[in-house]
């Protein structure tokens, strides 16, 4: 089963355990949370498990999900418009969205769907045989299968192609700048501009989600941002002028910006859709504190 994983990059041992006997358990370093894993178990991702002390990605090789997508899905609209990609997804995601679109394959564990084997220079030769000038990471959360995405993006540099992440952005700083020089554009999404929304509404905080954005900023990376507005979470003209005043005074004015319509889905079943209206204000609010491109989805 081993041969079929792919050690993780970053972790560490806990090397003690009670009473001064050895542990089995580590930390994972790749998202803030820092899971603490006993062996035999996983991570709050479900892609990341521990076997006897050393830490694995289960889903390496393993997407669930292969599409021929147009960019503007993703949604980037700056980004090589006009031109399609593949898109490729594993299963996993270190937040618990009460709303996920996804939520079949991102809370689901490799063992629960249908998935393909394909390594890294398999994906990239699927892409070329199909005139797919680059991969998009996306669907789930890419950055739970970081060894793979990794892996593969390294690749399709050596043979030009352009690498997309479709991200919520949780990832510690270190992790991070060694995957971005071989990203080429992002979508980051920002789930709510308030720490105690994203805790209820994800399960993770707001600042991680922001130091990755200023660390996009100053990389080459091409960055989108979108915020999904959800009624009576995150959809306050108050939150989003908020938002919208951290992203022009941090440099992020030019930076295109998509407002997306929330539909019923997961556990907000009962929720009501976004009114048009609000994703009209939210434009307003945005071109008032100083964004200047603005795109409107799921209208």
């Amino acid at each position: 089963m081993l041969g079929n994983m792919k050690e993780c990059r970053y972790y560490t041992k806990i090397e003690e355990g009670k009473d001064g006997g050895k542990s089995l358990k580590v930390r994972c370093e790749l998202c803030p949370h820092r899971c603490v894993i006993p062996d035999g178990k996983h991570g709050i991702c479900g892609s990341r498990w521990n076997f006897k002390g050393k830490l694995y990605s289960i889903v390496y090789g393993k997407p669930c999900a292969l599409a021929d997508d147009p960019v503007e899905k993703k949604p980037l609209n700056e980004f090589h418009p006009g031109t399609r990609c593949l898109s490729l997804s594993c299963t996993g995601c270190n937040f618990r969205c009460l709303n996920c679109q996804n939520y079949d394959i991102s809370q689901a564990l490799p063992s629960d769907v249908n998935f393909y084997e394909l390594s890294p220079h398999e994906i990239v030769d699927i892409a070329m045989q199909h005139h797919l000038p680059g991969i998009a990471y996306t669907y789930t959360e890419p950055l739970t299968y970081y060894e793979y995405i990794h892996d593969i993006a390294k690749v399709s540099h050596e043979y030009g192609l352009w690498n997309i992440l479709v991200s919520a952005g949780y990832i510690n700083p270190e992790p991070l700048q060694e995957l971005l020089p071989y990203i080429d554009a992002a979508n980051i999404d920002i789930k709510a501009f308030s720490d105690t929304m994203y805790m209820h509404q994800c399960g993770g905080h707001l600042k991680p989600v922001l130091d990755t954005l200023l660390a996009m900023q100053k990389s080459d990376v091409h960055l989108e941002i979108t915020n999904l507005l959800i009624p009576g979470v995150n959809d306050s003209e108050k939150m989003i002028r908020k938002m919208c005043r951290w992203l022009v005074s941090n440099g992020f004015a030019q930076n295109p910006l998509h407002f997306s319509r929330f539909f019923p889905l997961y556990k907000m079943q009962d929720a009501s859709p976004t009114p048009k209206e609000t994703i009209y204000l939210a434009k307003r609010v945005a071109l008032e504190e100083g964004m200047k491109f603005i795109y409107l989805g799921n209208i």
